[in-house]
């Protein structure tokens, strides 16, 4: 089918400059042909008239005279006159009555033309086209007067066929001029068509180059200079903008003066067109290259760079897709670290790198749409390819990648650090249990004394020949079994809480690990006569370690005690020994308070009391790094931890930790 849009510029223009052309040659073609033939005829006629009128002037006298011997001379020299033979056919003389008194036939006078060009009366001329044995002609009829009678006419006959090969002569004439100027037409309109298609045709070929990514070949269709503006400051140094494109910084120009001059004398961007349009988009072109060979050569530096920093990286960085959370690019590090080659990382969905369990870290971060564009996740769990685990800091941050939505996170190995955190965690339990050990021993020796006093109970039975009372037989065999239950209870919690625990969350009642400290501990504290007050509401679970947890309660629970145990506080009345202990939820948070009635903190101590190696003990007494183990198993938890003075005196410790995001709604507030 024919489409409009398969034709070529160069034919349209041809073709519309040359259908003007055509149109307007035609039109005056028409209209000249009209205005000469109309011209000619009307002369030609003009001058049978004439020719009539000086026949009719001298014919009066020999019509009145009827001399018809100088009538006939008369017409036929007329007729015989110069030019006149080949233009008039015949000139004939009637009288008022139709009779012909002269003509120049040499034949028969033919009878067509008796009135076939009747003259009425009073009328100057008459013209008609006549036709006569064959022949066709223009008859002009003129009366003869003498005075006021009329005494006859005279009748010129214009020989037509003579008109018609004048008015042909002219008609070749004119028809030839107007094909010479068409002909001139068609060259220059041709001429034309081709200098404005041709640059344009280059113009074309050059944008198809830039397209498939060459740009060396519009330099050479186009003429650019090839040689590189070096002392173009924005193409010598890339990290300076193109201040003439880049418009957006030309705004901030000011604020680096030394580039102002750059802008105002651009030695890469020039304009010499003139007033030639086409030349002007040449030019325009031209420089629309070298910018895209400036941008170009800076993205290349820029995607070197990022490549550097990315396979240099000493941590493992990752790129992923948003849309489907698999792994786009990795570098070096990540094969070294996780095991897998880079072949086989690319396109495996992150979960792989991440431990069995809860959606976390970069899986989470990728379905949270409202999570903010950089987030950091501390202590994640990540396995290798071999199934090892490993722990890691993650830093993860949105970007665009390749067109795509991606998110781009590294890693850090902390493996070693939480193993040392577990470790000196476990040497502050142990040392927990050395400390406590006589209160535990007492704990234990209860049950043992009750089994033992069961047990001598029974040998005396024994010994004495008669059976015991079968009540009593039953009493205090089951007390025996009660006491050593709960012996049994005593020593599994203590090799529980001396185990050494893995740092694995899960669902943690807080209650559970307090309640723990006081399953060893309590017994002492109550010796050393200090008020238990424990307020442990039902609250939603957190994620956590029980395990763990029990040893930053340890902790806080150790230090009150040693804060309330002593020579007393200087300046206080009261020597109230009270420990409470209340936990509570607030919002999407579980607190727990622990408070003492010991001597506190002072203010100025209170933002140092979490450091390592910081206390406020005697020198002896303590090493200072159970609150910084503390302070560090809750941050571990997402948790907070903060010191203030307790009402009445003594300490304030406030915990907080986030509600497992699996019991958020469920559990009373």
């Amino acid at each position: 089918m024919f489409s409009k849009r398969r034709i070529s510029l160069k034919l349209k223009m041809f073709g519309g400059a040359m259908a003007v052309v055509l149109l307007v040659s035609a039109v005056i073609a028409l209209l000249a042909r009209w205005i000469l033939v109309t011209s000619l005829n009307r002369e030609l006629e003009q001058r049978g008239v004439a020719i009539g009128q000086s026949i009719a002037e001298r014919a009066s006298g020999y019509i009145l005279d009827k001399d018809r011997a100088n009538l006939v001379s008369l017409v036929f020299d007329a007729a015989q006159l110069g030019e006149r033979r080949i233009l008039v056919s015949y000139i004939f003389i009637e009288d008022t009555d139709g009779h012909i008194l002269a003509n120049t036939f040499m034949r028969t006078f033919p009878k067509a033309l008796l009135r076939a060009n009747p003259l009425p009366e009073g009328v100057e001329s008459r013209i008609r086209l006549v036709h006569f044995e064959g022949n066709q002609a223009i008859d002009i009829a003129v009366p003869v007067r003498e005075g006021i009678y009329t005494l006859g006419a005279v009748h010129v006959g214009l020989s037509k066929s003579h008109i018609d090969s004048l008015v042909g002569t002219l008609r070749t004439t004119f028809l030839g001029f107007i094909a010479a100027v068409t002909v001139v037409m068609f060259i220059i309109v041709l001429r034309l068509s081709n200098a404005v298609a041709r640059p344009i045709s280059r113009l074309t070929r050059a944008a198809d180059a830039v397209s498939r990514g060459s740009l060396d070949e519009p330099a050479t269709l186009l003429g650019l200079r090839e040689t590189a503006p070096r002392d173009c400051p924005a193409y010598a140094d890339t990290d300076l903008p193109c201040w003439h494109f880049d418009q957006s910084a030309g705004e901030g120009s000011p604020d680096n003066p030394a580039n102002v001059p750059t802008c105002r004398e651009c030695r890469f961007y020039r304009k010499g067109g003139g007033g030639d349009e086409v030349a002007q988009l040449a030019e325009s072109f031209g420089n629309m290259i070298w910018s895209i060979r400036l941008y170009r050569r800076r993205l290349r530096e820029s995607e070197e760079k990022y490549r550097s920093l990315f396979d240099s990286n000493p941590d493992p960085v990752f790129v992923v897709d948003t849309a489907n959370g698999r792994i786009l690019d990795a570098n070096s590090q990540a094969e070294d670290v996780y095991g897998y080659p880079r072949d086989a990382l690319v396109g495996r969905p992150v979960e792989v790198l991440e431990s069995d369990g809860p959606p976390g870290g970069v899986s989470a971060y990728l379905q949270d749409r409202d999570a903010p564009d950089r987030v950091l996740f501390a202590k994640l769990r990540h396995v290798r390819k071999d199934g090892t685990p490993l722990f890691v800091n993650l830093h993860a941050c949105r970007i665009a990648y390749r067109g795509r939505d991606a998110v781009i996170f590294s890693t850090t190995d902390i493996t070693e650090q939480v193993e040392k955190d577990a470790h000196l965690i476990q040497a502050s339990k142990m040392k927990t249990l050395g400390e406590m050990s006589a209160g535990i021993a007492h704990e234990l020796n209860q049950p043992l004394n009750a089994v033992k006093m069961g047990s001598d109970y029974l040998r005396l039975v024994a010994e004495s020949g008669h059976p015991p009372p079968l009540e009593n037989l039953l009493a205090v065999t089951a007390q025996i079994s009660e006491q050593v239950d709960r012996a049994a209870a005593i020593i599994g919690h203590l090799r529980d809480f001396g185990r050494k625990s893995e740092p694995v969350l899960e669902d943690v009642d807080i209650a559970v690990p307090i309640r723990g400290v006081f399953a060893i501990i309590g017994h002492e504290l109550s010796l050393a006569g200090i008020e238990i007050d424990l307020d442990l509401r039902p609250v939603p679970p957190i994620r956590a370690h029980a395990n763990r947890l029990e040893q930053v309660f340890f902790n806080l629970v150790v230090n009150a005690r040693d804060a309330m145990v002593g020579n007393g506080c200087p300046g206080r009345d009261s020597d109230v020994r009270r420990l409470r202990i209340r936990c509570f939820r607030e919002g999407l948070r579980v607190t727990v308070t622990v408070a003492d009635t010991g001597c506190g903190i002072p203010e100025a101590k209170r933002h140092k009391i979490f450091e390592p190696f910081f206390t406020t003990k005697q020198t002896g007494q303590g090493m200072g790094l159970g609150l910084a183990i503390t302070y560090g198993i809750v941050k571990d938890y997402g948790g907070d931890i903060t010191v203030d003075e307790a009402p009445g005196g003594g300490s304030l410790f406030r915990l907080s930790f986030p509600i497992a995001e699996g019991a958020l709604g469920g559990a009373p507030s």
